[in-house]
This record gives C-alpha cells, sequence and structure tokens, in this order.
C-alpha cells in the first residue's frame, strides 16, 4: 500500500517525484484531502477528472506555495485578490482571477479563470516546495473522493476511495474538515461563490467593501453544484422542532430502524451523534461523522440545521448540498 507518513522528509521527496511525472496523490491540507496532479501540465490534470468521474468544465483549485507561485497562473492579480491572499494565506481561502491564457487551461475547466490558494499544511507545503524545485508550477487538488460525494478528512478515507493503488501521504486529520471559502475577484465587485471557515464577515472587513452575491455570470466553482457533499444514505436537514416531531412520529410506528441522528439534543435513536455547539468543532468533525455513519449502515441521517448565524455558513453549505442530493 503507497500510504506514506507525512512526516517522513523521503515520502515528500517521493510525492514531489510523482507529481514532477504526471502522476496522482493523495494529498492532506487543513481543509481536506486532495486528490493532486501538478497544474502545469493538462494530460495530468486529466487523470484527476477520469479519477473522480468529474465533469471536465468543472474547474479545479490550483494550489501554491505563496502569492509569488500564484502569478504564472493569473494574467494579473487584482488588487481585492492580493489583499485576502495577504490577509488569509497561506490559511483556508481560495480567490478567482483572470487567468494568464495559456496556463492550466485544463485545471480550470477551459474557463477564462482560474481558482488559487495556498494551503497552510505543513505536509501540504513541504511537497509544494519539493514539487516546485523539481519544476512544477502549482497543483490542482480536488477533493479526494468521488465526484459529489463526501469529502475526506483522514488518509484512509482516501485509499477507500481510491483503493491501495493510489499515493497517499498521511498528514493526520484535516484541521479545518470543511473546503475553502472560495471568493470571485475576477470581475469589478468580489462576490463569495462558496462559504467556509473564513467567512464573509472577515472577508469583508479586508476589502473594505461588501461582497456581492453570485449571479448567472459568475465563474463555475468547485463545490457548488446544488447537490454535492453526499453519503449513500438520505440526508435529511431539519430544523430542530421538525426534527423531534418526526422522530416522535417515526418512534410511534416502528420505523426507526437504520435512522442515525446528528443533533444538540440526543435522542434515542439507532444511532446518535452529537451536533457540537461550535461551528468550527462542527466544520472539523462534519465529513467524517457523515462518512462513519454511512459506514456502518444508516438508512438515513437526519441532521439538525444549524443556527442561522453567519458563523455557521459553511457548515450549513455542505449540509444544505448534501440533503438536496436526495428527493422524496
Amino acid at each position: 500500500m503507497l500510504l506514506l507518513p507525512g512526516n517522513d522528509p523521503a515520502a515528500i521527496q517521493a510525492a514531489a517525484r510523482r507529481l514532477a511525472d504526471g502522476e496522482l496523490l493523495g494529498l492532506p491540507t487543513e481543509t481536506v484531502y486532495g486528490l493532486a496532479a501538478r497544474a502545469d501540465r493538462d494530460e495530468a490534470v486529466a487523470k484527476i477528472f477520469a479519477a473522480k468521474g468529474r465533469p471536465s468544465d468543472h474547474p479545479l483549485i490550483v494550489h501554491v506555495l505563496d502569492t509569488a507561485g500564484a502569478e504564472p497562473f493569473a494574467d494579473h492579480l487584482p488588487a481585492a485578490a492580493r489583499r485576502l491572499m495577504d490577509a488569509f494565506w497561506p490559511g483556508p481561502l481560495t480567490v478567482i482571477v483572470p487567468r494568464r491564457p495559456g496556463m492550466a487551461e485544463a485545471a480550470a475547466g477551459g474557463h477564462v479563470t482560474v481558482a488559487l490558494r495556498a494551503p497552510a499544511h505543513p505536509v501540504a507545503r513541504a511537497v509544494l516546495a519539493a514539487a516546485r524545485g523539481l519544476g512544477v508550477a502549482g497543483v490542482a487538488a480536488p477533493s479526494a473522493n468521488r465526484f459529489g460525494r463526501v469529502s475526506p478528512t483522514l488518509a484512509r478515507h482516501v485509499v477507500e476511495e481510491f483503493g491501495p493503488g493510489l499515493m497517499v501521504l498521511d498528514g493526520g486529520a484535516c484541521e479545518v474538515g470543511i473546503e475553502s471559502s472560495i471568493v470571485d475577484c475576477s470581475r469589478a465587485r468580489p462576490a463569495l461563490l462558496r462559504p467556509g471557515l473564513i467567512g464573509r464577515t472577515g472577508i469583508e472587513a479586508v476589502l473594505g467593501e461588501t461582497l456581492a452575491e453570485p449571479d448567472a455570470a459568475a465563474p463555475k466553482a468547485s463545490g457548488t453544484l446544488a447537490a454535492h457533499y453526499a453519503p449513500s444514505a438520505r440526508v435529511r436537514l431539519l430544523d430542530a422542532e421538525h426534527l423531534a416531531l418526526r422522530f416522535a412520529t417515526a418512534a410511534a410506528s416502528g420505523s426507526l430502524e437504520g435512522v442515525a441522528v446528528y443533533s444538540r439534543a440526543q435522542l434515542p435513536a439507532w444511532r446518535w451523534q452529537a451536533l457540537p455547539a461550535d461551528p468550527a468543532a462542527a466544520a472539523h468533525e462534519l465529513f467524517a461523522v457523515l462518512r462513519a455513519l454511512d459506514a456502518a449502515g444508516a438508512r438515513e441521517i437526519w441532521v439538525e440545521a444549524p443556527p442561522r448565524d453567519p458563523a455557521w455558513d459553511g457548515v450549513r453549505d455542505r449540509l444544505s448540498r448534501a440533503a438536496a442530493a436526495f428527493t422524496d
């Protein structure tokens, strides 16, 4: 099995060489594990789309070491993008900027913009630095799962998805646990396309302006399909009152078999998992909980809807998309 310790310098060099050779790599970041390939070779990026079963026009995020590493991919870096990079890089924030013609066309899904991020995870940064020494400009790395499914936050999740033939660096559990915030900086007024740990309030404070709402002209971005992040079990997202009522009705009719519950209030379900009161703690464990309940054989997963506090936007977004994958 090609599961290697991320704290081993020899493993870092082997991973960098694999990327330089145009092969795939399971790479830990602070958000989720990525399925990585060098972004400056379209034939390498094509392997990501094939492995994930992802449409080739659905753009990927290019991971770079720093702002200097972003410049080869960008036609130019707008002032808003530079402010966000200075404030949040390395970290869980992606900026979309005009793409340099002829660069990372496959990673960008053929679009005229490109999404860029500098990850903070020390293993990811070590691999990016070593790969840059081998001539790799940057690394495309969407979540290391089949397209539309639950993102991986442990190395073993990646192995479960793709089998033992993929080299995976084990960097431990992902600290953040949900994907990065994505801000479109390619147009006159920046817009938040996907919420994450870094919220709207913090982004607007750095920019000194209110973010625009996404519209039909916004660039395509990773993880923004209506249905996404879904386990095999049906996910139902219910407010606390409706969850309690639905549970009581199902209990009375004896139809709770295979129903797992993820909520703040404890319920005598077949499987119950406590939903943390802290949004960062909930984000950290969210995908791992969905995967564990799925693996336990849950038929349905009933989740208490998070509070409407903006700090919960990233978790609410992922749960809403997971629940949208199923319709009654």
